[in-house]
Order: C-alpha cells, then sequence, then structure tokens
C-alpha cells in the first residue's frame, strides 16, 4: 500500500532522506525511529506529497504521489503530533465537515458511531474541540479516518505528550485499523509503543534506514540496544 523507491530528498544541499527503499502492506504497522533529524518527518510528508522528492518516489496502491497527488490522497489520512480541529465545533460537527470536504455525508447517527468506536461516547463527541485533550483530539482524527475508509495511515509522533492509558487506548485503535487491513507508518520515538503495536520497526539515522526487526522476533530490551548502539554510533562519527 506504501513504497518508498530509492526516496531522496536534500534541502541546499544537506541530505533529508537517503535512497530509502521501503514497502508497508496493508494491515502492517510500520514504526520508524530515530533521533530528531533522522529523516522520519520527511518521509511522512514525501509520502504525503507536502515536499517533491529529489530523486526516487513514493508510491500510494502503486501510484506515484507526485504524478497523481489527488487519487493517492483518496487512499490516505494523516494524523500529526498535534490534531487541528475547529475548536468551537464539537467533535461530532468537526467529523462532519472532514467527511464533508471529502464529498461524502453521512448521518449524525453514523457519525456519532464512528466516534464512539475511536472511543470518544455521545457526551464527549457533542462536546466543543476546545475542552479536549489531547488523546481525545487524536481519537477524532482517527474517526476521521475511519469515515474516510482511509487504506493508509501516516502518523507523525502521535503518542507524544500522551499519558500511559489515553497513549494505550491509541495503540489498541491503531490495531484495530491494522486488523481492517490499513497500511500504517508512524514516525515516533516511543521504543515501547512501537514494540507494542509496529508490525516491523525500522531505526533511522542521519536519512539513512539502518536495520529494519520484526517486533514478534525481538524482545522490548533488544530493540531498546539496538537503538542506543546506532545513536551511540552516531555521536562516535560527529
Amino acid at each position: 500500500m506504501l513504497e518508498a523507491r530509492q526516496l531522496t530528498k536534500v534541502y541546499n544541499g544537506n541530505t533529508a532522506l537517503r535512497s530509502l527503499d521501503l514497502k508497508v502492506e496493508p494491515g502492517e504497522v510500520f514504526c520508524l525511529l530515530g533521533a530528531n533529524g533522522a529523516g522520519k518527518t520527511t518521509t511522512i510528508n514525501l509520502f504525503l506529497n507536502f515536499i517533491e522528492p529529489t530523486s526516487g518516489s513514493a508510491l500510494v496502491n502503486d501510484i506515484d504521489v507526485t504524478s497523481a497527488p489527488l487519487e493517492t490522497k483518496k487512499f490516505l489520512a494523516y494524523i500529526p503530533e498535534q490534531v487541528m480541529l475547529y475548536r468551537n465545533l464539537t467533535g461530532v460537527e468537526n467529523l462532519d465537515y472532514f467527511v464533508a470536504l471529502n464529498g461524502a455525508k453521512r448521518a449524525k447517527t453514523e457519525l456519532l458511531k464512528i466516534l464512539a468506536d475511536a472511543g470518544l461516547p455521545r457526551e464527549v463527541a457533542e462536546r466543543r474541540v476546545r475542552d479536549y485533550s489531547k488523546g481525545m483530539r487524536q481519537k477524532v482524527g482517527i474517526a476521521i479516518a475511519a469515515a474516510k475508509d482511509a487504506r493508509a495511515l501516516l502518523l507523525d509522533e502521535p503518542t507524544s505528550g500522551l499519558d500511559p492509558k489515553a497513549s494505550n487506548e491509541f495503540s489498541e485503535l491503531l490495531a484495530r485499523l491494522s486488523d481492517n487491513g490499513v497500511a500504517i507508518l508512524m514516525a515516533t520515538h516511543d521504543l515501547f509503543r512501537a514494540k507494542e503495536s509496529g508490525t516491523r520497526v525500522g531505526i533511522m539515522r542521519e536519512g539513512r534506514l539502518l536495520q529494519t526487526l520484526r517486533t514478534s522476533e525481538i524482545s522490548h530490551s533488544d530493540l531498546e540496544q539496538w537503538y542506543l548502539g546506532h545513536m551511540r554510533t552516531e555521536k562516535a562519527a560527529s
């Protein structure tokens, strides 16, 4: 569903992403790990066509995002670190608005059910978003993805700032989407959540994907040791 082929991005002579080859299949949760500046957000932005690659290609459902940006966006949903919603609208009104932007119309009862499935009961869904916690906003983001019937979900540090309970609830929502065949690519610093939520993890440094691991084959301790080993190598090189 998501594929990078020798994907490269250079800014003013500085290589932010270097010859990335990556595939994320339907139902897979691929977590990108790495320090700030490793290339995680650049990868997400290239799939979203927010920026253009210097070389290589990003494909969604085998379609190049630069040659058919509107078509590829039909398959995608994006949840950034801070989900941007309209503060003076309720959760259900926000969902109704974003569904309408995609050219669809759903009854309020259906919208409320989608929000409830995302973890927002009716009494919360009908409150103004200005009173929402970050975790509540993230759930509205998941509901928007579900209402859009997105086949691929791109996440940039979605659990940053969430308390353990909200972070665990978010992981449960991702698992449901994965079970429904959604391909998920998540950039994160959270090693624990990557191990718990991910099907695979990839460790990035200085724009390169250094190592890919299957979470079912490693322990939390293994992942931490491999990650810290790569970070120590980075410090030694600098």
